[in-house]
């Protein structure tokens, strides 16, 4: 019998992140947004495969850009733990993540970082509902097929700064870059 060639053999491990936290056991306090310091993150491909990591707090909705040179695990997590250094540990208490293959090693980013990885149900990105959003304007600045590997990290943070300057009418017409300011200067 022929298959398509649509079809492909796929074993039970196929597309599951081995030891996986589900969204569902995330705190109450990253859920309704009580506390800051709850990301989501997601990578945003352009062409030649080429991608950023895009991290949203929930509370604020402050965006960090972060320039990865490939989208396995190893790249993915080495610069998200390097990314992640740069905060206060008050303000990375938890990071959400699709079922993305490049968070394979999320247990390695948790030893390094002390963060916990939560991952969204399989199918239901609409879960890291402010990483969609911030996505969706971000194409604004790299519009598909752009190749994304052109940019700097310089340039990337110049692009963070002009969202994050941007009033956002849930936050009552503060920016998140206000609100995010807020949040640092209670960690001092």
């Amino acid at each position: 019998m022929r298959r398509s060639r649509h079809h492909s053999q796929k074993n039970d491990n196929h597309g599951r992140i081995k030891d996986a936290i589900s969204i569902s056991e995330r705190p109450a306090s990253a859920a309704d947004r009580a506390v800051p310091g709850h990301w989501e993150g997601d990578l945003l491909f352009g062409s030649h495969n080429s991608q950023i990591a895009t991290l949203v707090e929930r509370q604020t909705r402050y965006v960090m850009l972060v320039k990865v040179a490939g989208k396995d695990t190893q790249t993915v997590v080495n610069a998200l733990i390097q990314h992640a250094m740069k905060l206060p540990q008050e303000l990375y208490k938890s990071l959400t993540w699709d079922r993305g293959k490049e968070l394979a090693d999320h247990k390695r980013f948790k030893l390094a970082t002390d963060i916990q990885v939560y991952f969204c149900d399989p199918q239901n990105p609409w879960q890291r509902g402010s990483n969609e959003n911030t996505n969706g304007l971000l194409r604004q600045y790299f519009p598909k097929g752009l190749d994304l590997s052109d940019y700097s990290q310089g340039q990337l943070d110049a692009v963070a700064n002009r969202l994050n300057g941007r009033p956002r009418k849930t936050l009552d017409y503060e920016t998140p870059a206000q609100r995010f300011e807020r949040c640092v200067a209670l960690t001092d």
